[in-house]
């Protein structure tokens, strides 16, 4: 069974659309403390980093509201690097911004040894230059593998903590032009809608783990917006198409199976345009899945 520590990052400042400050208090409230602990596991909550109201601060330059989002996710980057290398760290955004200071914590400072599971309807590899909104969480990835701004680089010390080749993209389905440029340009592995309708998410999953198979960690970054939005209706950009019920849920069955998943990040959920929870209830059953539920 597992020791996880639960982080939340209650941050709305990289995203278009206000609201997924209060996801981590959506996902508590859908019972993810109980879930896990019914399933066996240790669990203590770590409670929030601080994150100040988008009210309280200007908006300006290329990538919005850049300084704040980075101390915020330097203070993530900071308690999750700490942690004891048993614990098993779920961070509860917030939007997907955060993934700079959780996945660049969890990492630890060796880059090439750990596995990213970026499940999401976006690539978020834009910069400030080629952003056509200048909102930062569509920007965590390009940073994480080193480009970007400085300032946002400067949360963990600069260099890249991934390489091209220990990002697999699950999902996507709305990429800007620079972004698909990006995706070619480095390699990245990454699997469309079109792959997932084409050759079943059993496939998808499986090759997954396989092309990940030399990393000592895997962390996955779950974006609610992954899902359909007729499901999970509470995200800020949803796009039509997306991920059902039943292939999220097996892709998460099979990273349980696999045994290699250390970390995960659950982002994006927006409790402002959700309805009764719905959102943050799937999304909590999702963790269930990778932390060993099942049918029988």
């Amino acid at each position: 069974m597992a020791k996880i520590n639960i982080l939340g990052i209650p941050m709305d400042l990289g995203a278009g659309r206000r609201g997924v400050d209060m996801g981590p208090s959506a996902l508590r409230l859908a019972k993810l403390a109980s879930t896990l602990t019914n399933l066996g596991h240790s669990l203590e909550d770590l409670g929030n980093i601080n994150s100040p109201i988008a009210e309280a601060i200007a908006r300006n330059g290329d990538a919005h509201y850049v300084d704040v989002i980075a101390d915020a996710c330097k203070e993530a980057y900071g308690v999750l690097k700490n942690l004891p290398a048993d614990v098993f760290p779920i961070i509860l955004g917030g939007d997907h911004s955060i993934s700079m200071g959780t996945v660049a914590g969890v990492a630890r400072g060796n880059p090439g040894d750990m596995g990213v599971i970026w499940v999401d309807a976006h690539t978020d590899v834009n910069t400030p230059e080629t952003s056509p909104s200048g909102n930062v969480h569509g920007m965590p990835m390009s940073h994480l593998l080193g480009h970007g701004n400085p300032a946002l680089r400067a949360i963990w010390g600069d260099s890249a903590v991934l390489n091209p080749e220990d990002v697999v993209f699950i999902g996507l389905r709305s990429v800007d032009e620079a972004e698909r440029a990006f995706i070619h340009d480095y390699n990245i592995k990454a699997y469309t809608m079109k792959e997932i309708d084409k050759r079943g998410m059993a496939h998808v999953a499986q090759e997954t783990i396989e092309y990940l198979s030399d990393k000592r960690q895997l962390h996955v970054s779950f974006d609610a917006d992954a899902l359909d939005p007729a499901i999970a209706p509470g995200v800020g950009t949803p796009v039509q198409g997306g991920l059902t019920f039943r292939e999220a849920h097996l892709l998460m069955e099979m990273l349980a199976d696999s045994g290699r998943v250390t970390s995960l990040d659950i982002v994006e959920v927006n409790p402002i345009l959700d309805v009764q929870n719905k959102t943050a209830r799937i999304m909590v059953e999702m963790v269930a899945s990778l932390f060993g539920k099942s049918i029988l």
